[in-house]
């Protein structure tokens, strides 16, 4: 029965954001070529939106999707004249055309699709590729995002997205990355390989580094919906539920950190009672699967316990900030790191004082990695405008809007340039 064109197109793209990871993974199980594979997962897509306005949706449109992917790899892989035995069995399972068959059909996807997305993860993220070829990947056959989409994401030209991930496929295929999901010791170099990309997805969409918007939501909504997707196909390992645990603590706080004119509004001025329980009550419970399956916390697993602590305290006051900053000495002795180093800095500030933070942060400046990253300049204007230091805290906030990328934080931080400068004029 013929549907709505809108509605058909809409309900094609939902079933495509579900539904493509899968169809894409198998189809590179069989052929081995990434691009090939993409290329009739595409073409089933485009299938589905000649005939689903006409037709109707199908009641099991994953199965018709992978069907009609099937039978373009049966014809691709006849073409090309591969192994036969391969192209047998794959003919098998594309005889299968009736919708009655349906059923079979849906129930032989599920034996190894999960199997197969993993495997599709691991191979999008593979160290083999640069961080941004990783990253548009990733969000190219595990997030179903268009070239587009992904461009405007990250605030660049669309040629530029679309070279990196053309160029992310002829080095899979150069390098003859395997399909699978390693294990052993490869799995935890790999692992963290992965992690870290839906990790940088997440927090340019958190927390963006340049543009006009302090966030960019449906980016960090992709990167939450990925890291759920793969604490369900890795349920034993703890550092995917804590990496789930922490993008969902963060995002719960989401619609505080900025007013009604779009300007950020720090941590300790939110309103905590708008923060999204449900999200809350869903990250504290991937973070309580990471710690029962590990009593060594990994970095993610650390992120989560603190952002824990902040949405468990009813108040600043009443936050511990004594047990953040003890968390923050064990992620600095797991990763160091001089960005962990400055987050303790300010825990110990509101722990045991401004004084004893700025003395922390002091130790900072001499750090190269820093001399560019505006949150140093910005942190310590912070604790001297809090001491009463008001002329160095002024030239500080200066100095941080003039490292800021990002256009709101920019204007925010000359704001408070501006408070102290006023303030200090008028003692």
């Amino acid at each position: 029965m013929p549907v709505d064109p809108t509605s058909a197109r809409h309900a094609i793209a939902s079933v495509w954001k579900e539904e493509g990871p899968r169809v894409v993974g198998y189809l590179v199980r069989i052929l081995r070529d990434v691009s090939l594979a993409e290329e009739l997962a595409h073409d089933a897509l485009v299938a589905a939106l000649e005939d689903w306005p006409r037709s109707g949706v199908p009641e099991r449109p994953g199965a018709w999707l992978m069907t009609t992917a099937k039978h373009r790899a049966l014809n691709s892989l006849r073409r090309a004249k591969l192994a036969s035995r391969t192209g047998e069995a794959l003919g098998r399972d594309a005889e299968i055309q009736a919708p009655s068959e349906l059923d079979e059909i849906e129930a032989r996807m599920t034996e190894s699709v999960g199997d197969d997305v993993l495997r599709l993860i691991f191979t999008a993220c593979h160290p083999v590729l640069s961080t941004e070829a990783r990253v548009a990947l990733t969000l190219r056959l595990i997030g179903g995002l268009t070239t587009g989409e992904i461009a405007r994401a990250f605030l660049t030209v669309e040629p530029t997205i679309a070279q990196r991930i053309v160029r992310a496929k002829r080095s899979l295929a150069e390098s003859g990355v395997p399909f699978e999901v390693p294990s052993g010791e490869q799995l935890a170099p790999r692992l963290a390989s992965v992690l870290e990309v839906v990790y940088l997805i997440f927090n340019e969409g958190y927390a963006a580094t340049s543009g006009d918007d302090l966030m960019r939501p449906a980016l960090a909504a992709e990167a939450i919906r990925i890291g759920e997707l793969l604490a369900a196909l890795a349920p034993d390992e703890p550092e995917v539920h804590g990496l789930s645990a922490l993008m969902l603590l963060h995002a719960s706080r989401t619609a505080t950190r900025v007013d009604a004119d779009g300007e950020p509004v720090l941590l300790v001025d939110q309103d905590r009672a708008r923060w999204d329980r449900a999200l809350i009550d869903r990250g504290l419970a991937a973070l309580a699967r990471a710690e029962a399956l590990t009593a060594a916390p990994g970095r993610y697993q650390l992120q989560a316990a603190i952002a824990a602590c902040h949405t468990r305290a009813a108040s600043v006051d009443t936050t511990d900030w004594a047990a953040i900053a003890a968390r923050y000495g064990e992620l600095a002795r797991l990763t160091p790191s001089p960005v962990i180093e400055l987050n303790r800095a300010m825990a110990v500030s509101r722990a045991q004082g401004a004084r004893a933070g700025l003395a922390l942060l002091d130790r900072l400046r001499r750090e190269p990695s820093l001399a560019r990253y505006h949150l140093l300049p910005a942190a310590r204007a912070d604790l001297l405008e809090h001491l009463g230091r008001r002329a160095e805290a002024c030239r500080e906030f200066k100095r941080a809007a003039e490292l800021a990328g990002n256009a709101r934080q920019r204007a925010r931080l000359l704001a408070r340039a501006a408070a102290c400068e006023t303030t200090d004029d008028s003692a």
